[in-house]
């Protein structure tokens, strides 16, 4: 489906705060409380955690709702009930239903899906909500909700125009999502770590580290150990055992048996984050901040080590190009700047400094095209720097229009 309904509401930007989700949710007769909610922040990995709880749970026989952001080709992604988006009619139906509080309310676009995504839960008759932060954690729109368990995946700078200027700021940001007298578990580790577990005290939560153990690439996967239990989960990257380990000790303190979790591991996918598309020789990832740039390096020696290789760039104002671009540059012999279609993204023309000898392109597609020519054997194409990127070069290669992004 278009994203045409909600297209209005990108003008309403991001305003931080409650009060609209709040009146919006007692407009609606409450659908938060219909099943139980498990919310997901952090500053990376949060869509990785949240499918891999959601697709445990949907093995181990619950009828699970699972909210993500942002999307890539259908504003449908952004909302599932056991794998399954939803569908055209029924997001319409949603929406008819919601248009007119959204209006009383001027909720955001971003507290609007959310509110639909609940709205549709509680319908559907789902017994677990899986839910992830947009933005920050204390004013997100999910933290309208009453947890039952709160993950927090980690924490770096990101967004500090709106979470703050330290590691301090964010990691209180972050903590809005936890409960007193309920868990929080956090694969955060170091000063992140002890900064949460501050939070925690302060707000009566209690406090859990996850570590996996003996963390190896494995196939287009990663494999890890976990309180002496060995598992494997279908996505690239060792920086992904840290959430999928998360994942599993949350679908154990929801009382889950452990023999689901293998089931549901293996069957997860995550697109934009390390996707890779064999016959195109093209792997994706929404790396948007250092930590990711980091993750990324990482993966590319443990899954392509001898490949030569492309880079495709677009990033969001604000973000710490600088040091991505320090951390990605020398893996990669070519590197092309495009933006992606909306008023967030960067100017390539003033990425050039951070990227030297770069090419300017003036779309994503086009930058994709030109990588794809002329490429030396074995050759690997990246496309990174954020997952607006991957949404328009998705767009881009299933031939429809550019549509913009905001949220």
């Amino acid at each position: 489906m278009s994203a045409e309904p909600f297209a209005g509401l990108l003008r309403r930007g991001v305003k931080p705060g409650l009060e609209r989700i709040r009146k919006l949710l007692v407009r609606l007769d409450h659908p938060e409380r219909a099943f139980r909610v498990a919310v997901v922040g952090g500053s990376n990995g949060k869509g990785s955690t949240a499918r891999a709880l959601a697709a445990i749970l949907t093995a181990a026989g619950e009828k699970t709702g699972l909210f993500t952001s942002p999307h890539l080709l259908r504003v449908n992604e952004r909302i599932a009930v056991d794998g399954r988006e939803i569908e055209d009619a029924e997001l319409e139906a949603a929406w008819d239903e919601l248009a007119p509080h959204v209006r009383a309310t001027e909720a955001t676009y971003f507290e609007a899906l959310a509110a639909l995504a609940l709205f549709y839960f509680a319908h559907r008759g789902v017994g677990t909500a899986v839910l992830e932060v947009g933005l920050g954690g204390r004013f997100d729109a999910v933290n309208a909700t009453e947890p039952e368990l709160s993950l927090i995946t980690n924490l770096s700078l990101e967004h500090t125009d709106w979470l703050g200027p330290t590691l301090a700021h964010i990691a209180r940001e972050k903590a809005g999502i936890m409960r007193g007298g309920r868990p929080v578990i956090t694969a955060a580790t170091g000063y992140a770590r002890e900064l949460l577990r501050a939070q925690a005290r302060r707000r009566g939560a209690t406090f859990e580290q996850v570590v996996p153990r003996l963390v190896e690439p494995s196939g287009y996967g990663v494999a890890f150990s976990l309180s002496g239990r060995r598992y494997y989960g279908a996505l690239m990257g060792r920086h992904q055992a840290a959430n999928l380990a998360l994942a599993v000790r949350a679908a154990q303190l929801l009382g889950l048996p452990d023999s689901t979790v293998g089931c549901g591991l293996a069957q997860l996918a995550n697109p934009g984050r390390l996707s890779y598309y064999a016959s195109e020789r093209l792997l994706c990832d929404g790396a948007h901040n250092p930590a990711g740039a980091a993750a990324l390096v990482k993966a590319l020696a443990d899954y392509f080590p001898t490949s030569p290789k492309t880079l495709v760039f677009a990033a969001s104002q604000g973000k710490d190009v600088a040091t991505m671009a320090a951390r990605l540059r020398p893996h990669f012999y070519r590197v092309f700047l495009a933006a992606y279609p909306g008023a967030r993204a960067a100017d390539p023309r003033e990425l050039l400094a951070y990227f030297p000898g770069a090419q300017v392109v003036p779309s994503p597609g086009a930058a994709l095209a030109q990588a794809q020519r002329g490429r030396r054997p074995g050759e690997l194409t990246v496309a990174s720097g954020s997952l607006y990127l991957l949404a328009a070069l998705a767009r881009a290669r299933a031939g429809l229009p550019p549509e913009e992004r905001f949220q």
